[in-house]
């Protein structure tokens, strides 16, 4: 692991190094697309705190009709008369806002304090213990099991988490004042060097985002920098079973940061025998939805000893989600000395987040299941994990790619995950802030020809739009049918169209 730093520079709209203000010394907040799933969860908190907050999106939306309900003011569109609203002191956007948004601007022309939502959440830690989950796949659900198994334990936790908590339906709560704050941290603006979490969790180092890091060196040094943020006497929770996150906890290691890994062989790759995994997983088996492993831990852990082996048993499919559980263990009984058998008990109903692997519904005995999925390991897990749920039935996948870049730079990744399906409907690349103009040769036909090149027997079948593909979905499927969605963009739309499609008879 190259170990010189990140380069700042890769950062030149927010300093995330620099201290944060708490949340009680920003004055009122004004909040740019506040109805975003992202944001609206971030202001909620300021308005439970008594917080002035007002916002702005481009849209009306139950979101933003709710966030008034609750005390802020809302507008629909963008104008610096909004700013006005209770008086801004603060700005809070997200990556996506532009700088030419007309408030942003005014606010920055007025020297407002313009902060990145993830600073925005920095300033609500104040008193409470961080822990800040981060990782190019599976961060999303492990943040989700953190908090479930907290709350299994008698905890009321804060958590802001990417996609909503089933059984709250919403991403993101203060909890009880000075509970534990469970945070999903994205790097992939390197926003996640703000936190300064007391517990961290690499779930894997992967390369990802190239688009704004430009390559593997540089994603690295980024997570390199973020065990650098962990508060003095804080823990990094890592898996040892990847390449990467081994070399950050070698490093780590080397830093003086305290550093607890698990893994399924008890080595980690490119380190030392003397650097074992903390906790091996074994005999893992997964079995339609429900996985289950053997957890030994080969140190003292929290209040668990030495050689002591229990059994994690999770409601969700896919081997990789008992990484995911492990690491939610060791973040809770080492990282908090919580006691092992409720966090066990509480993930072993672990009721999920959404859009993983999340649950349609059924019609005319075809099940349908949506899940976020957008970079190629993460398609992978989804799809093993799609086999094995689907038990015997056949399996048909519909995938939006997301992003034209990362298509173009993990194509055969994505080939090798999507082979493995019976049936695949592949749609139009989601560009969401890249143009097709710009990389004219990279379409969901280059996935295509992969997947058939890999000659697994998948019939392959290309969508023209999102607006055709549940018509066309209606055309494939037949009963015994277990079909998943795939994707970051509107494909999340596609599920329950098919439903209704079947629903109607027109399958």
């Amino acid at each position: 692991m190259t170990t010189d730093g990140p380069d700042m520079s890769a950062w030149p709209r927010f300093d995330f190094a620099a201290p944060v203000p708490a949340a009680d010394e920003l004055g009122a907040v004004h909040f740019i697309a506040i109805g975003g799933s992202g944001m609206s969860g971030v202001a909620r908190m300021f308005l439970e705190r008594g917080i002035p907050v007002s916002g702005s999106d481009r849209a009306d939306s139950a979101t933003l009709r709710m966030l008034e309900g609750e005390g802020a003011r809302v507008e629909i569109g963008h104008d610096p008369a909004n700013l006005h609203l209770v008086g801004a002191e603060t700005v809070i956007v997200s990556s996506a806002i532009s700088e030419s948004n007309p408030e942003l601007a005014a606010a920055r022309a007025a020297g407002l304090r313009v902060l990145h939502r993830s600073q925005g959440i920095a300033a609500l830690l104040s008193g409470r213990d961080a822990i800040a989950i981060a990782g190019a796949n599976g961060k999303t659900t492990t943040s989700a099991m953190v908090t479930f198994a907290l709350r299994a334990v008698g905890l009321d936790p804060g958590y802001v988490i990417g996609a909503p908590l089933a059984g709250t339906g919403v991403s993101a709560e203060s909890g009880a004042p000075g509970s534990p704050m469970v945070i999903e941290a994205d790097e992939s603006d390197g926003s996640f060097l703000v936190y300064r979490p007391q517990i961290a969790v690499v779930t894997n180092v992967q390369p990802d985002h190239l688009d704004f890091y430009g390559d593997v060196e540089s994603v690295e040094r980024a997570y390199a920098a973020f065990a650098a943020t962990i508060a003095i006497g804080g823990l990094l929770v890592t898996n040892a079973d990847d390449p990467g996150a081994a070399r950050l906890a070698a490093h780590a290691r080397r830093e003086g940061i305290r550093v607890l890994t698990w893994g399924t062989d008890g080595e980690k790759p490119e380190a030392d025998a003397a650097d074992a995994a903390d906790v091996v997983l074994s005999d893992l088996a997964t079995e339609g939805m429900n996985t289950c492993a053997t957890l030994t831990f080969t140190t003292n852990v929290g209040q668990v000893a030495a050689g002591e082996s229990v059994q994690l048993r999770l409601p969700v499919p896919g081997l990789h989600s008992l990484h995911n559980g492990t690491a939610a263990v060791l973040a809770a009984v080492a990282g908090l000395r919580l006691p092992l058998a409720p966090v066990l008990a509480g993930l072993a109903a672990f009721p999920g987040a959404h859009r993983r692997f999340e649950l349609v519904g059924e019609a005319g005995g075809v099940e349908v299941v949506d899940d976020y999925a957008h970079n190629a390991p993460k398609v992978t897990a989804v799809v093993e994990a799609a086999r094995s749920a689907a038990h015997g039935r056949r399996l048909v996948i519909a995938f939006q790619p997301h992003l034209f870049s990362r298509t173009r730079d993990f194509a055969p990744g994505f080939a090798a995950g999507l082979a493995a399906a019976d049936v695949l409907l592949l749609l139009p690349v989601y560009g969401a802030r890249e143009q097709q103009e710009q990389y004219p040769d990279v379409t969901s036909a280059l996935l295509a020809e992969l997947v058939t090149a890999h000659g697994s027997g998948t019939q392959v079948h290309l969508a023209a739009d999102v607006a055709s593909s549940p018509y066309q979905l209606a055309s494939l499927v037949r009963a015994g049918d277990l079909v998943v969605t795939v994707g970051a963009g509107d494909i999340t739309t596609v599920g329950p169209q098919l439903l209704q499609l079947i629903g109607e008879g027109r399958a």
